[in-house]
């Protein structure tokens, strides 16, 4: 059996399509045994596959249009999605059904200061009518923001799951939106190889068994998803983890298609064009390719 080698960016069950992937045995039934790990802090997935030490990996389709323009090859291709939405949750200290984002004015909101996850919620703000420099914001690194918030300080926090609903859990928050649905569709996380292993044998094989472990975590209830994921996620209670996956399949972050498509990728350029991290639209065929058949 060929071992194949992921790494994450990140590791949180958003990314549940790639999680699922490698915790069931789609692609032990492609005869490819898995290993992972995590991108080091600071250090780009990306230069795991030039360093021979992944074979795919977990990023997003704004890491190319980033690198394009800086006036570099973006060294990767971004072949399939893992979220078309954003999936992070803004939480605030007590329930609030009737919440809207003019209510974040003059508030202070612990918002994660990486790259892509600002420019998002900057663009959120704006589609929701909510000028960002209204909001006392506290830009941090998202490692740090769960202790901060609760040791008592900001009166919102923007986070990816399951670190909402973990702290909804606990009694100490109580989620009161989405900025998946403030944005709607992008292109927002995906998978990432190198021209080269796209068109091996490797590429088709791990391909189809993506396919096919997306296509049961659409139609299975996450409370079986999360049994199968538990062991990836041993400090999250079950509960929660099931509570997260329910959460994004409601929400359509997991759309039945694969491919990474125009117009989401187009919506992203609307999105860092917004947040001035980049200053042109960048061609949608530098940074995507078609999903490995």
């Amino acid at each position: 059996m060929a071992e194949i080698n992921i790494q994450f960016t990140r590791f949180s069950a958003f990314y549940s399509p790639l999680i699922l992937t490698i915790a069931g045995d789609y692609l032990k039934d492609q005869g490819l045994e898995p290993k992972h790990s995590i991108a080091a802090p600071g250090i780009s997935a990306i230069a795991a596959l030039h360093a021979g030490s992944a074979h795919v990996v977990q990023s997003a389709p704004s890491q190319g249009i980033t690198a394009l323009e800086r006036g570099e090859d973006p060294g990767a291709l971004h072949f399939a999605q893992i979220n078309e939405k954003d999936g992070f949750f803004l939480t605030g200290r007590a329930p609030d059904p009737e919440f809207a984002w003019a209510k974040l004015a003059g508030k202070r909101v612990l918002v994660d200061g990486g790259g892509q996850p600002l420019a998002m919620f900057k663009y959120a703000c704006h589609k929701m009518g909510l000028n960002y420099g209204d909001i006392d914001a506290i830009e941090m690194p998202g490692s740090e923001m769960d202790a901060t918030f609760r040791a008592g300080e900001g009166d919102y926090i923007h986070q990816q799951g399951p670190a909402p609903q973990q702290l909804e859990h606990d009694g100490v928050g109580h989620v009161v939106a989405s900025l998946g649905d403030a944005i709607g569709p992008c292109a927002f996380s995906s998978l990432a190889a190198t021209g080269e292993w796209l068109a091996g044998d490797m590429a088709p094989a791990f391909m189809r068994a993506y396919r096919k472990a997306r296509a049961d975590l659409l139609s299975t209830p996450a409370a079986e998803i999360a049994l199968i994921e538990q062991s990836f996620f041993p400090e999250i209670d079950p509960a929660v983890l099931t509570t997260t996956i329910a959460a994004y399949q409601k929400l359509g972050n997991w759309s039945p298609h694969v491919e990474i498509t125009k117009p989401a990728f187009e919506a992203t350029l609307d999105i860092f064009l917004h947040a001035g991290r980049i200053t042109k639209r960048h061609p949608y065929e530098r940074v995507i390719a078609p999903p490995p058949e």
